[in-house]
C-alpha cells in the first residue's frame, strides 16, 4: 500500500511540474492525441488561437477554424503516420506567418506514435523585416550603380575636354585660365562627392561590405523566408544539393544574389507545371559555384545577354523592374567572379554564379 501511495505521489509531482511548464511557457503549443483530440494547450495558444478550456477533449476537426490554417489536420495525420518531425512556414488566413513544428509523441514502451506536440512561433515581423531589408539593399545597390556608371562617365568626358582646352593658345584669352580653373575645381568637387557616396558603405554599419565566413544554408533560409508568400502561392518545390556550405563573402550581397535568382525562378515559372528549383553548391578550381536551376519558361538564346542589362525586361506579363539580374552580375563581377546562364525555351534555365573562394 505504501509503495502504491509513493507512486501516486510521484505522478502528482510530475503532473504539477508539467502544469507549471504549461502555465509559464511563452510559446503557443498544442497537444493532440492519435485520435485527433485536443488534450492540452499552453496559455499563449489560448490567446493566439482564441481557445477555451472547454475545447480540451474536442476533436481538432471541430475547432480547426480557430487556427486559420486549413491543412493543419492533414499535417497532423502525416506526422502520426510517419512518426517524423514536420517543420514548415505557414501563413494563416489573417495573413500572419508562423514557423510550425509538429513533433510526434512516441510512447517509449511500444515505440508507437500516440499523438503530436505542435509548436507555433510567430515569424511575421521577421519575414517583414527581411523583405524590407532586401528592398533597401536593392535600392542602395542601384544608387551606387547609377553613381558609378551614369555620373562617372560624363565626368570622365568633362575631364578630357578640360585637358584639351588647356592646350588652346592663351593669346587674347586673358580670363580663360581663370574660367578653366573654376571648371576644373568644380569637377574635382563633384568627383569627391561621387567617391564619398560610393565609399559610404565602408563606414555605414547597415551596408558594411565586410567579408565574413558564411554558411550558405543560413543564407538560403533567409531567402526562403523572404520569399515565403511567393513559394506558398506558386507551390514551388525547392531542392537543395549543398556539397560545400562555407564561403567568405559579404552577407547582404550573397543574399541578394540568391534572392534574385530564386525569385526569378518563381516569377518566370511555366503555367503548365509546378515550379521545381534546384540549388547546388560545388567547388571548381578557385571558385565556389552556386547553381540555381528551374523548370520554368526558359530564355531564348538571343535574349541571354539582354537579361543582364539594366531596366531591360524580356517578359512584361509579370511584375519587375529590370534591375535584379543586372545587380547580380554587378555584384559578382566586382567581386572577381562571373555568372553564366544556360537555358532552353519550354524546359527551364540554370544560372551558375562563380565566386572567388
Amino acid at each position: 500500500m505504501q509503495n502504491k501511495d509513493q507512486k501516486i505521489n510521484e505522478l502528482i509531482e510530475l503532473n504539477d511540474e508539467l502544469e507549471n511548464y504549461f502555465r509559464n511557457t511563452i510559446i503557443p503549443q498544442l497537444f493532440v492525441d492519435a485520435n485527433l483530440v485536443l488534450r492540452k494547450f499552453t496559455p499563449p495558444a489560448m490567446k493566439q488561437f482564441k481557445l477555451h478550456i472547454n475545447d480540451v477533449g474536442k476533436s481538432i476537426g471541430d475547432i480547426k477554424d480557430n487556427f486559420r490554417f486549413p491543412s493543419i489536420i492533414d499535417n497532423i495525420d502525416q506526422v502520426i503516420k510517419s512518426g517524423e518531425l514536420l517543420e514548415k512556414e505557414i501563413q494563416t488566413t489573417d495573413m500572419r506567418w508562423y514557423q510550425m513544428n509538429i513533433l510526434p509523441y512516441i510512447v517509449q514502451s511500444n515505440k508507437k506514435t500516440n499523438g503530436v506536440i505542435i509548436t507555433f512561433i510567430d515569424i511575421t515581423l521577421r519575414i517583414r523585416d527581411l523583405k524590407e531589408q532586401e528592398k533597401l539593399i536593392m535600392e542602395h545597390e542601384l544608387l551606387l550603380d547609377t553613381i558609378s556608371h551614369d555620373i562617372k562617365t560624363p565626368l570622365t568626358s568633362l575631364g578630357l575636354t578640360i585637358e584639351m582646352l588647356k592646350k588652346i593658345p592663351e593669346k587674347g584669352m586673358e580670363k580663360f585660365p581663370i574660367l578653366l580653373e573654376k571648371i576644373e575645381n568644380g569637377l574635382f568637387k563633384i568627383k569627391g562627392i561621387v567617391i564619398d557616396l560610393t565609399d559610404s558603405r565602408k563606414s555605414d554599419h547597415h551596408y558594411k561590405t565586410v567579408d565574413e565566413l558564411l554558411d550558405i544554408e543560413q543564407i538560403l533560409e533567409d531567402v526562403r523566408l523572404t520569399l515565403a508568400s511567393q513559394i506558398l502561392e506558386s507551390k514551388a518545390k525547392i531542392k537543395l544539393e549543398i556539397n560545400y556550405s562555407e564561403i567568405f563573402f559579404v552577407r547582404r550581397k550573397l543574399r541578394s544574389i540568391i534572392y534574385n535568382l530564386v525569385n526569378n525562378s518563381i516569377k518566370y515559372r511555366d503555367s503548365e507545371r509546378v515550379p521545381e528549383i534546384v540549388i547546388k553548391t560545388t567547388l571548381e578550381d578557385d571558385y565556389f559555384i552556386i547553381s540555381v536551376g528551374d523548370n520554368g519558361r526558359g530564355i531564348a538564346q538571343e535574349d541571354l545577354e539582354k537579361i543582364f542589362s539594366k531596366y531591360v525586361r524580356i517578359a512584361n506579363d509579370v511584375e519587375g523592374t529590370g534591375v535584379g539580374l543586372h545587380l547580380v552580375r554587378e555584384i559578382v563581377n566586382l567581386s572577381g567572379g562571373k555568372i553564366v546562364v544556360e537555358s532552353e525555351i519550354g524546359k527551364g534555365s540554370t544560372f551558375k554564379v562563380y565566386l572567388k573562394n
